[in-house]
C-alpha cells in the first residue's frame, strides 16, 4: 500500500528542470543585434553582445563592461586585438550557452579558443578544453599544443603532450611541428631523460631548429640539450664537428668523458612508461638467461608447483649464473616485483644488477644476507636499464633459485629508503603482504596477522606460547626498515604480561628493540624505537599474572593507529585502556571463569 500523500505529486513532477530551455533561448540571442549592448570587434567582424550576460557569466567581461571604463558606455565597441574570430565565436555560444562543439573545431581554432578561456579566467572552460586536446594528440600537432600549454602553464596538458613525445620520439623530431617550437618548450622537451630518442636524432633535429630561427639564436644554450657522451666517436666526429654548432673544447670534453666513465655512470635516456609493467611480450622483453626461461614472463601467478611454472638457476659461490631478462627498450625503472616459489616453507635471498650492455652491471638491490619468501616489492633510485638480472645466492632447502614471476616498472607511488631497505608505511605484517607466523601455538595458523581485533575469547583468535619455552615469531615477506610495532594482548580479563620483542634478518642474530620485561603490560601495546632491518620479529613474553603462557592476539608493523583504541603517547607506557567491545567481552569471559581452557 503506498505511503504517499493523495494530492502530493510524485517527485518526478514537482521539480521543474527546463535549463535546456534556457541554454536554446540565450543562445539564441548570439545570432542578432536585438537588445544588445555591446560589440565586439575581432579581425573585423561584429560581434553584437548583452553586457549583463557576459559579466553574470565572466569576472573579465564584468570588470570590462561595468568598470567605468569607455567599454561601460551604452552600445560601446569593443576591439579585441590578437584574437581570432572563429574561436571567439565560440566563446561567446559557450557564454550564452553553456555548451561548446570541440570535436568539430580545428586544431588551430582550439588552441585559440584554449587561450581565450586561460585569458579571461574561464577555468572549467579551459581544463574541459585541456582535456579534449590530450585525446586529440597526434604526430603533427603534439608539439603546437605542447607549446600552448608551457605557454599557459598547463600542468595536465604538459605532462600528456610529453608522455606522447616520449613514446613517438624519432617521429616528433621530424615532424614540421618541431621546428615551431619556443625555445622554453623546445628545451623543457628534450631535456627530459625520457626523451628517448637518440643522440643524433637530437641533434639532427635541433640543428634543423637553429637553421629555421630568424632571429638569433644562441646555439651552445639549445645544444647543450644534446648529451654528447653517448654518441659514438664516429658520429661526434662526422656529424656534429663539420656542423660548427659545438665548440672543439665541448667536443674533447665529452670524448673524454666518454673514454673514463664507467658505462652505467653515463646520462642515459629510457622509455618512461609509468605504473605499467614493461617486463612483458607486448613490450618486447624476453629471457635471455636462465633455465626455463618461459614462464618467467608469462602473466601466470597462479599456476605452479614442483614440476613447472618458474624459471631457475643453480646457485654458485661465484655468482655468474642468474636469471637475465632483457627489456625491449632502455627504460627508467624504479620498481621491481618478484614472486618466489613458496609452495612450502623455504627462503630465498638474492640480488638484483641492471645494466646498459651486459657488461656494466649496478645493483640496484642486495637482499644477499637476508632471508626473503614469496612476493618481493622491491623500490630503488630510478634507473635507465635495458637489462635486468636476478641472481639467487641462497635457498633454505637445496641449491637451486626458483622465481615465478618478474615485473618491473616506473612507479610515481612514494617510497622511503633506509640503508637500501624500504620503509614501510603500511602494515606488512598481513596475509596479503605475504607475511607467517612461524613460531607460536594457535589454532589457527596466522590469526596473529588476520586484522581480526574483535572476535576472541577463551579458545581461540590468539597465539600464544610457554613461558620459559619458545617464542611468537612472525617472518616478513623481506627484509624492512621498522621502527615500531603494534600488538594487542590477550585481554578477555584482568591479566597483565611481560615481554620483550626481538628482530632479525636471517634468525641467527637477533636484536632486542623492545623490553618490556619488568613493566606490567595489557591490552593494546605500541611499541617505538630506532629503525633496524628486519625479515623476522620474535615476541617472548616472560611474565604472565594468571599462568605460564603469553597470549597475543594481534601484531602489525609498522604501528597503525585505530580510533577505536586509545593509545599510550610516544616514550610512555602503553595504554591499558580496553575497547567497547572488549570490555562487553570481560563481562562475559568472567561468567565463564569455570570453564577456563588449559592453555589458562
Amino acid at each position: 500500500m503506498s505511503n504517499s500523500h493523495p494530492l502530493r505529486p510524485l517527485a518526478s513532477v514537482s521539480e521543474i528542470d527546463h535549463i535546456h530551455l534556457l541554454s536554446e533561448q540565450l543562445g539564441a540571442l548570439v545570432q542578432g543585434e536585438e537588445y544588445s549592448d555591446v560589440t565586439f570587434i575581432v579581425e573585423g567582424k561584429r560581434f553584437p553582445a548583452h553586457r549583463v550576460i557576459l559579466a553574470a557569466r565572466c569576472h573579465y567581461f564584468r570588470a570590462l563592461l561595468y568598470g567605468g571604463m569607455k567599454e561601460s558606455q551604452p552600445q560601446a565597441e569593443v576591439c579585441l586585438e590578437e584574437t581570432r574570430a572563429e574561436a571567439f565565436s565560440m566563446l561567446l555560444n559557450y557564454l550564452y550557452t553553456g555548451r561548446a562543439s570541440l570535436s568539430s573545431a580545428k586544431e588551430e581554432v582550439l588552441l585559440d579558443f584554449l587561450g581565450l578561456a586561460h585569458r579571461y579566467g574561464l577555468q572549467p572552460l579551459e581544463d574541459s578544453t585541456s582535456e579534449f586536446l590530450r585525446t586529440i594528440l597526434h604526430t603533427n600537432n603534439v608539439c603546437l599544443v605542447f607549446d600552448v600549454a608551457c605557454l599557459y602553464s598547463l600542468s595536465a596538458l604538459c605532462a600528456a603532450c610529453c608522455a606522447y613525445m616520449d613514446r613517438h620520439a624519432p617521429e616528433v623530431l621530424n615532424s614540421d611541428g618541431f621546428l615551431l617550437l619556443s625555445k622554453t618548450a623546445l628545451l623543457t622537451a628534450v631535456t627530459r631523460d625520457s626523451f628517448a630518442a637518440t643522440e643524433k636524432e637530437i641533434f639532427l633535429a635541433l640543428s634543423r631548429w637553429c637553421r629555421q630561427r630568424d632571429e638569433a639564436v644562441d646555439t651552445q644554450e639549445v645544444m647543450v640539450a644534446v648529451r654528447l657522451p653517448l654518441m659514438t666517436l664516429t658520429e661526434m666526429l662526422n656529424v656534429v664537428r663539420p656542423s660548427g654548432l659545438v665548440s672543439p673544447d665541448d667536443l674533447l670534453d665529452a670524448i673524454k668523458t666518454r673514454s673514463e666513465s664507467r658505462n652505467m655512470d653515463l646520462n642515459y635516456r629510457g622509455m618512461l612508461i609509468p605504473e605499467e609493467n614493461i617486463a612483458t611480450m607486448k613490450y618486447g622483453a624476453q629471457v635471455v638467461k636462465g633455465e626455463l626461461k618461459s614462464a618467467l614472463l608469462d602473466g601466470d601467478t597462479q599456476n605452479y608447483d614442483l614440476d613447472h611454472g618458474f624459471s631457475r638457476h643453480p646457485i654458485e659461490e661465484d655468482g655468474r649464473s642468474g636469471i637475465q631478462v632483457k627489456l625491449g627498450h632502455a627504460s627508467i625503472i624504479n620498481h621491481i616485483r618478484l614472486l618466489l616459489w613458496d609452495r612450502d616453507s623455504r627462503s630465498y635471498s638474492y640480488y638484483i644488477e641492471v645494466s646498459m650492455d651486459e657488461l656494466d652491471w649496478v645493483r640496484v638491490v642486495d637482499h644477499s644476507k637476508y632471508l626473503c619468501r614469496s612476493w618481493q616489492n622491491l623500490y630503488f633510485t630510478a634507473r635507465v636499464c635495458r637489462y635486468v638480472r636476478i641472481v639467487g645466492t641462497h635457498n633454505t632447502v637445496n641449491k637451486v633459485f626458483h622465481l615465478v614471476a618478474f615485473e618491473c616498472m616506473f612507479t610515481h607511488h612514494p617510497f622511503t629508503l633506509d640503508n637500501g631497505l624500504l620503509v614501510p608505511t603500511e602494515n606488512v605484517a598481513t596475509v596479503a603482504a605475504c607475511a607467517s607466523v612461524i613460531e607460536g601455538v594457535s589454532r589457527s595458523r596466522n590469526a596473529l596477522l588476520n586484522g581480526d581485533t574483535r572476535n576472541y575469547d577463551w579458545d581461540s583468535g590468539y597465539t600464544c606460547h610457554q613461558l620459559g619455552s619458545g617464542a611468537i615469531v612472525i617472518q616478513l615477506a623481506q627484509p624492512f626498515s621498522i621502527s615500531s610495532l603494534r600488538l594487542l594482548l590477550w585481554d578477555c580479563d584482568e591479566r597483565s604480561y611481560s615481554y620483550y620483542v626481538e628482530v632479525s634478518t636471517n634468525q641467527q642474530q637477533w636484536t632486542k628493540v623492545v623490553d618490556r620485561t619488568r613493566v606490567a603490560c595489557r591490552s593494546w601495546q605500541t611499541l617505538k624505537f630506532d629503525k633496524y632491518p628486519a625479515s623476522f620479529i620474535r615476541i617472548v613474553g616472560t611474565h604472565n599474572t594468571a599462568n605460564e603462557v603469553f597470549h597475543c592476539v594481534h601484531f602489525e608493523c609498522p604501528a597503525k593507529l585505530n580510533k577505536e583504541v586509545t593509545e599510550g603517547s610516544p616514550g610512555l607506557e602503553p595504554s591499558d585502556t580496553a575497547s567497547a567491545s572488549q570490555k562487553q567481552l570481560l563481562s562475559i569471559c568472567k561468567q565463564k571463569l569455570h570453564h577456563l581452557h588449559v592453555w589458562f
